[in-house]
């Protein structure tokens, strides 16, 4: 979804609140992801979740509550007509949670800057969108910049693991050689389009179909953590290459959306090397599947760096995804209203902690809107 955040009226406000005050409005996307979003902002204190909008029509008009399966309504419809939805919340900050490619979210974010909304988006191509498309990432820089707001790209993966925790590693060595990171996570949580692209469910000659296609793409965010992270280092990389592989399961397995037999894919095993003067420099290797544990294999995440000094971080289970997401789009609100208005990505702000008192008191700087 879209969450976004607005003052409550001035009235209500001693002048010492009034600087601190902040609403969380509305959400845009009541899928899995925007779900657990909305779930996490209720439970913080200085943040009130007031609005919601959907892509799906047949959401429309539904309480949010009922649309997040909270168990209780809020008294918040749903909307299906994003205009509509920001002239009645007049939010400070939107969340937004509905797609993953650059190209789908643009209409969505350029609506809200436009409106004068801060906005934090979990669309992987939106972590780091110059890396595929400089142009688009100029336009959506200089329109933040026109209208006064922040716009930021986040997600535990691209956002965090493979990307912003490898480069906060490298910042303990003087030389690097190479870098080589790998996630190992489980897809269960995940809903049907999520598993979908990641050719769940198929044979494994539809799974090279779907490759062909587009309809299967693994990960979606190689290309910009690779480019995030050779950026901060300083390196320009001369080509990335792909691999993409089907997991097949051997024995059943089952998610919320979906029962996967034996010899159907059970997820896709994607790498991505980047080359700078001929040698692999940056690899990230991200099996995906459902149920690991069921083939013997532990989630979890690792980063080697090959360099002065040498420095391996390890931990399993894996850091989850869906929960870390969330955390990282909710989190990082404060540091958003702080910022100066224009695209960032994780690396150009403080680095995220986990936002623990009131959210009003992480803001510094007055958002310049009024209700």
């Amino acid at each position: 979804p879209f969450l976004m955040i607005r003052r409550p009226p001035r009235s209500t406000l001693s002048d010492d609140r009034r600087q601190r005050q902040m609403c969380i409005r509305d959400s845009l996307g009541t899928g899995q992801m925007g779900s657990g979003i909305a779930r996490l902002v209720l439970e913080k204190q200085g943040l009130q979740l007031v609005g919601a909008f959907a892509r799906r029509a047949e959401r429309g008009g539904m309480d949010l509550g009922q649309a997040i399966a909270l168990g209780r309504d809020l008294g918040l419809p749903v909307g299906s007509e994003l205009a509509s939805v920001i002239e009645q919340s007049r939010p400070h900050v939107a969340i937004q949670a509905t797609c993953s490619r650059l190209n789908d979210a643009m209409d969505e974010i350029s609506t809200l800057v436009k409106h004068g909304i801060h906005v934090i988006s979990i669309a992987e191509e939106m972590a780091y969108p110059v890396a595929e498309a400089p142009s688009l990432a100029e336009e959506l820089h200089q329109l933040a910049s026109d209208y006064g707001v922040s716009v930021l790209g986040t997600g535990i993966n691209p956002g965090f693991v493979l990307d912003l925790l490898v480069i906060t590693l490298s910042g303990v060595c003087a030389e690097v050689q190479s870098i080589t990171a790998r996630r190992v996570n489980d897809l269960s949580p995940y809903g049907p389009t999520v598993l979908a692209s990641q050719g769940v469910g198929l044979t494994p000659a539809a799974f090279e179909q779907g490759l062909n296609d587009g309809t299967v793409v693994g990960h979606i965010g190689f290309v910009q953590s690779i480019k995030m992270i050779a950026a901060a280092l300083g390196w320009e990389v001369d080509r990335i290459e792909q691999t993409r592989e089907p997991i097949i399961s051997q024995i059943a397995r089952k998610t919320p959306a979906l029962h996967i037999e034996p010899g159907q894919v059970a997820g896709c095993m994607h790498t991505a090397t980047a080359y700078r003067r001929g040698k692999a420099v940056i690899t990230l290797v991200h099996p995906q599947q459902v149920d690991p544990q069921l083939d013997g294999l532990k989630t979890g995440d690792s980063i080697e760096i090959i360099g002065t000094p040498g420095v391996r971080l390890a931990g399993t289970p894996e850091i989850p995804g869906g929960q870390g997401t969330a955390a990282l789009a909710v989190n990082m609100i404060p540091r958003v209203l702080n910022a100066t208005p224009g695209l960032y990505s994780m690396t150009d702000l403080p680095v995220p902690a986990a936002m623990l008192g009131d959210a009003r008191s992480f803001v510094h700087r007055d958002t310049g809107q009024s209700t």
